[in-house]
């Protein structure tokens, strides 16, 4: 496996472009379009909060024919909370596009992030989407990855390839997101590309397992979206025997959409709002999977914990007490903790002033692991958090002012 330059258009048969069409101040760029130049089948995890988009309710409804050949995506407006209008209004960006493209309705999917409650100025989109059009090319990735972003500071990319059935498969992504993300189908939006020939369901098998895997596994301020989207478009062009779910090139697919997946999540938990550190959490020993999870969510989205990592303080009685209050039921005289490889607590206990010493040293990394055990079952998770500085409340303080 190798990582490329490229993005979205590194595989075989993508276009892209970017284009500040109005919707945010200029020159800011706010309209996006990723384009296959063949027809080709789309897979997608979208927010399971329950304030839903018309744009995700679009896409709901698409994924269930799997096709695909294009998106659009605006950004400075979420399009959410916008009642009968909002649906309409997703309706035509979706037909204003597709006709323009000359592609049927059906394989144009659309998407919005921003503001919540305010009417898209379609006017404005009406007038950008040509223009848009005319600047599709391969080097459009970068300005692509650019109108997506909110509060983001800088633009997320990725691009990697495998051999898989004698050929050369690649999977380009994009992603937006800084705020409002936690695991639950994470807060951010998401586009990937791939010139593999793979059978619809064994993509959208693929593509479930990853996000659980990545996007679901980071967290930065415990809140979720109405307009979560992660879409993945295979076209076929790298000319490999399709893929079928459960055999060994699927694995080999599933490691290379992983890496692109995991690559732009930690892109995501680097450019978090506010954020100085990222932390990885491991739990282990508990009965399930689902329930080391859950004491790593836990311990995520405590605020005392997350100002404790930015103030580099090694305070694990609040990481204790977190895990404490997780739902999960362990024996407290099993719990041990700690950062790297320094453990500060055994058997419930502290280790000493030497384990905290070095533990605070640890701490003032920008990434470090912090691992947890409360006993001696097989369920485990990993987890990445990111703290909670003074920028934050500065950002999110003021947000639509």
């Amino acid at each position: 496996m190798a990582k490329i330059k490229g993005g979205v258009t590194a595989p075989n048969g993508f276009l892209a472009a970017g284009i500040h069409a109005g919707i945010k101040p200029a020159p800011m760029l706010d309209l996006a379009l990723i384009v296959s130049t063949h027809p080709g089948i789309m897979a997608g995890t979208l927010t399971q909060n329950r304030i839903v988009a018309p744009p995700v309710i679009l896409c709901q409804r698409q994924l269930k024919k799997h096709m695909g050949q294009a998106v659009l995506v605006n950004s400075g407006n979420a399009n959410a909370l916008t009642g009968a209008q909002g649906m309409a209004d997703a309706l035509e960006m979706r037909k204003l596009a597709a006709t323009a493209l000359r592609l049927p309705v059906g394989s144009m999917f659309v998407g919005s992030t921003g503001v919540i409650g305010r009417p898209l100025p379609m006017p404005a989109i009406r007038e950008a989407v040509p223009p848009l059009i005319r600047l599709l090319g391969r080097s459009g990735h970068k300005p692509a990855a650019q109108a997506i972003m909110t509060t983001d500071t800088k633009s997320k990319e990725v691009a990697v390839q495998a051999e898989i059935g004698g050929r050369l498969v690649t999977v380009g992504g994009m992603a937006k997101g800084s705020g409002m993300i936690h695991p639950d189908m994470a807060t951010m939006l998401a586009y990937l590309t791939t010139d593999a020939a793979i059978a619809p369901q064994a993509l959208q098998v693929a593509l479930t397992r990853t996000v659980n895997d990545t996007f679901n596994c980071i967290s930065v301020d415990g809140d979720t979206s109405t307009n979560d989207t992660v879409l993945c478009l295979a076209n076929g062009r790298a000319g490999n025997p399709a893929i079928q779910a459960g055999t060994p090139q699927w694995e080999t697919f599933y490691d290379l959409l992983y890496e692109a997946c995991m690559a732009l999540s930690l892109q995501i938990c680097r450019d978090a709002e506010g954020a100085t550190k990222i932390v990885e959490i491991i739990v282990r020993g508990t009965r399930t999977n689902r329930e080391a999870k859950t004491i790593a969510q836990t311990i995520a989205t405590s605020l005392l914990v997350k100002t404790a990592v930015f103030g580099e303080d090694p305070n694990w009685g609040r990481i204790a007490a977190a895990a404490g209050r997780a739902s999960v039921t362990f024996n407290p005289s099993r719990l041990s903790l700690q950062f790297n490889a320094t453990r500060v607590v055994d058997h419930g206990q502290a280790v000493g002033g030497r384990a905290a010493s070095q533990a605070q040293r640890i701490m003032r990394k920008k990434q470090y692991v912090m691992t947890l055990s409360v006993g001696n079952h097989p369920g485990h998770a990993r987890l990445w958090m990111t703290d909670l500085s003074y920028d934050y409340v500065k950002i999110n303080a003021s947000y639509t002012t």
